[in-house]
């Protein structure tokens, strides 16, 4: 079993020397380095997206090192805290006693001990797993420009996934100005995305079906009409998503592009970001603005490349795309707009065993972190690994094997 951990501490040095140790050791992952101590809200964000067995705490300060490992205890139950630091006095360790604490490290970092402990940790979480009752599959597709396919392959991929076994599936339209959702499925209910915001701190059983569009095993909020004065509040969104995450196992979310703030929230929570683009300059130009931005919030490890409409002879080969975007092709899709066409006809999704189908099936299956026995024959080679663009924090660290990830 590789442990999955963040850690927290702002000392830099210290933590600098346990990424250190880690490394000669194996079987633990480090998901996430916090150079700060969390509230809740971010706390929350950290454990949901990254799903730790461990979290290692530095307790330079000991006050707010309390809180969060209370805050631990009280929102993820089951994730084991590892505290660490340069030394600790006897009142500060029955403190951390009393609050269930019983590993506790400090430099230097020996082999043996730090074994020992990392083992007791992973009987412990193979014990008493860490409970996740909100599903960790929330997947934003944001478009590069206009007109880049963005919603045909959201909505395609949610299909996909929702015809998985036991994977119910939601799709939430949250192209607040310009969603095409609603026509592309032809879905007549008057209920919108809006009306699940506002109602999201007293949404219930009774409630939410009213507001989804069912298909098979999919779920669907579309935007509703166009209203440019529409607002909706960043919390509203949150409490929304959240009674999502407590419903479906996958949830995928279509944006604008324009980066509003509710966007913003949706992009924070979610495991992955699909950002589309295709291969046309005007639109790889905005694709490495947005990625840019996004790295700049901090959320460029979340990032994976969809290049749309892709034809066999490109003007752009792909390894130019990359080194423009500085960022690797997550997926490649064919350009189809026959078949495209046809399913917007019928308001159903591509066939399935279409090229494009079969590329959204292989995604759908990457996503859910499955084995998909129909990926298409020429992704193959390009889609070894492919889980690993979507895994949320591609390690920076894997102290499995002792090499650094990027």
């Amino acid at each position: 079993m590789v442990l999955k951990s963040i850690v927290i501490s702002p000392d830099g040095d210290l933590v600098n020397q346990l990424d250190l140790a880690f490394q000669d050791i194996g079987g633990i992952v480090i998901q996430k380095d916090v150079d700060h101590y969390p509230h809740e809200h971010e706390l929350l964000r950290l454990v949901r997206t990254n799903a730790p067995h461990v979290i290692f705490l530095g307790i330079s300060d000991f006050a707010r090192s309390l809180e969060v490992i209370q805050l631990i205890e009280k929102e993820a139950p089951g994730v084991q805290t590892v505290v660490f630091h340069q030394q600790v006095d006897p009142k500060a360790l029955i403190r951390l006693m009393q609050l269930g604490i019983r590993e506790f490290i400090a430099p230097p970092f020996h082999h043996g001990s730090l074994t020992e402990v990392l083992q007791r940790v992973r009987d412990a979480a193979e014990r008493r797993p860490p409970l996740s009752p909100l599903t960790d599959m929330l997947f934003s597709f944001l478009p590069s420009k206009p007109g880049a396919g963005t919603t045909t392959i959201a909505v395609n991929t949610a299909m996909a996934i929702a015809r998985q076994p036991d994977t119910p599936a939601l799709l939430i339209d949250m192209d607040l100005n310009s969603g095409l959702v609603r026509f592309m499925l032809k879905i007549d209910n008057s209920y919108s995305v809006l009306d699940a915001a506002e109602n999201a701190l007293r949404m219930d059983d009774a409630l939410w079906p009213q507001l989804v569009t069912t298909r098979g095993q999919l779920d669907i909020l579309h935007s509703g009409k166009i209203n440019p004065g529409v607002r909706v509040e960043g919390s509203q969104v949150r409490h929304m998503v959240e009674y999502a995450r407590k419903n479906y196992k996958a949830i995928c979310v279509d944006l604008s592009g324009n980066m509003e703030k509710y966007a913003m929230e949706v992009m924070q929570e979610s495991k992955r970001i699909f950002l589309v683009c295709t291969p046309e300059i005007p639109s790889l130009h905005l694709a490495r603005e947005k990625y840019l931005f996004l790295q700049h919030m901090d959320l460029g490890d979340k990032v994976s490349i969809l290049l749309n409409r892709m034809t066999k002879r490109p003007v752009i080969a792909p390894a130019q795309i990359e080194q423009l975007l500085g960022l690797p092709i997550a997926m490649s899709l064919p350009n189809d707009y026959a078949g495209v066409h046809r399913a917007l006809t019928v308001g159903r999704e591509v066939e399935h065993g279409s090229e494009l189908g079969r590329h959204f099936t292989h995604l759908a299956g990457a996503m859910l972190e499955k084995r998909t026995p129909t990926a298409p024959d020429k992704q193959k080679k390009e889609s070894k690994g492919l889980a690993d663009f979507f895994r949320i924090g591609a390690p920076r660290m894997s102290v499995a094997d002792g090499e650094r990830k990027g």
